[in-house]
């Protein structure tokens, strides 16, 4: 099959790469041809716009950094795909817009299928990210050849919809994570620990996780460079708070949590790094959480 790839971010353009260095023809594009360099010296070919992409390929992949975005692309690409193609979703929607969308793409013709993914982009880089597809199972099964080349761990997760409830879910559990991995790290500072042998106490405890393991690390070195910012953690936060009213679940961890992003963008921005919460730990006490050995950026 011939897959179209709009939207060559972080995430994207590793998806993509994934996708063309196992076999499958793939013709991409994005606002930035620079960010398809790669990939065209991959083998990946080039569209000038989402409208040439989609008239072009069998199915469409989507991957793009909003909802108002999502939807001035599916407008320009509906109208162009072939009738019973597929459209892939992979940005992380809200339940209700992305059913909504999937409503406007049948009145086109075109079935939807949302993809989104967990585990961050320097797992995306190696095709060992997770995907979680929500749609109907026959178009499940006849792209989990594509999904098994961008990620290690797929599920279908039911009917359109489901996935995003998990992807919401596991974003809240991330968040929750990393704020309680900044308060154990302080602790472990201030009660007068080595950081780098806490970390590492902490990763073969009973209260490791795999926020420790990997944003912990970025904390640790000082660049909180997980290319995921605080503007994004605020949406999913976002959207658990509305499942938890909808399902009448209370969210108290979920809850403070959020709130700790709201000082977190008024301290530094919404485009500041999402570990960047710790730092409004490190600010209030006037101390660093460094240690020598951590990385920069995840690999």
């Amino acid at each position: 099959m011939h897959y179209g790839y709009i939207g060559l971010g972080n995430l994207g353009a590793n998806c993509a790469a994934c996708l063309r260095r196992a076999g499958m023809d793939v013709t991409v594009t994005d606002l930035r041809k620079d960010a398809a360099t790669d990939l065209l010296e991959l083998g990946c070919n080039w569209a000038d716009s989402a409208k040439a992409v989609a008239a072009n390929v069998d199915h469409v992949i989507t991957c793009l950094p909003s909802p108002t975005v999502s939807e001035k692309v599916l407008d320009q690409i509906f109208p162009v795909m072939k009738k019973g193609s597929h459209w892939i979703e992979m940005s992380t929607l809200g339940r209700d817009e992305m059913l909504a969308f999937a409503e406007k793409a049948a009145g086109f013709g075109i079935r939807a299928m949302e993809l989104p993914v967990t585990g961050g982009v320097h797992l995306a880089a190696q095709g060992n990210i997770t995907m979680l597809a929500g749609g109907d199972k026959d178009m499940f099964d006849l792209h989990l050849p594509a999904l098994q080349a961008m990620g290690n761990q797929v599920f279908h997760m039911g009917p359109l919809g489901s996935a995003a409830i998990i992807k919401v879910i596991t974003n809240m559990l991330a968040f929750i994570h990393l704020k309680a991995c900044g308060e154990a790290l302080m602790l472990a500072k201030r009660g007068g620990l080595d950081l780098g042998q806490a970390w590492h106490a902490i990763k073969a405890s009973s209260g490791n996780s795999f926020v420790h393991e990997t944003e912990g690390a970025l904390v640790l070195n000082g660049s909180y460079d997980v290319a995921f910012n605080i503007d994004l953690a605020l949406k999913d936060l976002g959207f658990a708070m509305g499942f938890g009213k909808e399902f009448e679940v209370p969210l108290d961890l979920a809850a403070a949590t959020a709130q700790t992003y709201v000082a977190a963008r008024a301290a530094y921005g919404g485009d500041a790094e999402s570990p960047m919460i710790v730092k409004l730990l490190e600010d209030l006490l006037d101390t660093d959480l460094r240690a020598e050995g951590f990385p920069a950026r995840l690999t």
